[in-house]
């Protein structure tokens, strides 16, 4: 929910940009502009020299406007690298026992627990996902039930089956993991 709402706002806030600075750019090339517009002509300048110069004799003004648009455009450049940041994890960290270590594609340990919890009876599709960092990786698990399956014994099944075969195989003591169970729809048919 929180990524939709962030994307939703970057979303708004880039289109409120690209809207201004185009307006602003077709007056200036010679549109006429509309009547609440906050200039009139492609010759006016935005800030008139009465503007500019209104706290010039206040030694903290344009310190403090500087200071406060550096701190703006920080945020939101922060903002859009956490947006555009992968969550997904492209490799883990394996060791090997001898004192070397490997890496192990993270897709590949993906694609393995999936399968794994397809196979389990009662679940109908499984969507597996690598969070985390390399060292202390986390999986994130949604699985679509059949009708007839339990959750209980399904979520049971998952941990002592595929996820304890998962850390065996990274050589990890534990592995966190986040299970969604959701049932799957099925269209009501026409008995005749």
């Amino acid at each position: 929910m929180r990524t939709k709402v962030n994307r939703l706002l970057l979303a708004l806030a880039g289109l409120l940009l690209i809207v201004a600075g185009g307006a602003t750019l077709a007056v200036g090339l010679g549109v006429k502009p509309p009547s609440w517009w906050i200039y009139d002509g492609r010759h006016e300048v935005l800030l008139t020299e009465a503007n500019r110069t209104r706290w010039r004799g206040e030694g903290w003004w344009w310190p403090v406007v500087i200071a406060a648009l550096a701190v703006i455009l920080l945020l939101a450049l922060w903002w859009l690298s956490a947006e555009l940041r992968r969550h997904r994890l492209t490799a883990l960290s394996v060791d090997t026992g001898d004192g070397d270590g490997a890496e192990v594609r993270g897709r590949a340990v993906e694609d393995a627990l999936g399968d794994e919890a397809e196979r389990l009876p009662g679940v109908d599709r499984a969507r597996v996902l690598l969070r985390g960092r390399r060292s202390s990786p986390e999986v994130r698990a949604g699985l679509r039930l059949e009708p007839n399956a339990g959750p209980r014994e399904t979520l049971e099944r998952l941990v002592g089956q595929g996820l304890r075969d998962a850390r065996g195989a990274l050589g990890r003591d534990e592995l966190p993991a986040e299970v969604v169970l959701k049932a799957a729809r099925h269209k009501a048919e026409r008995v005749s």
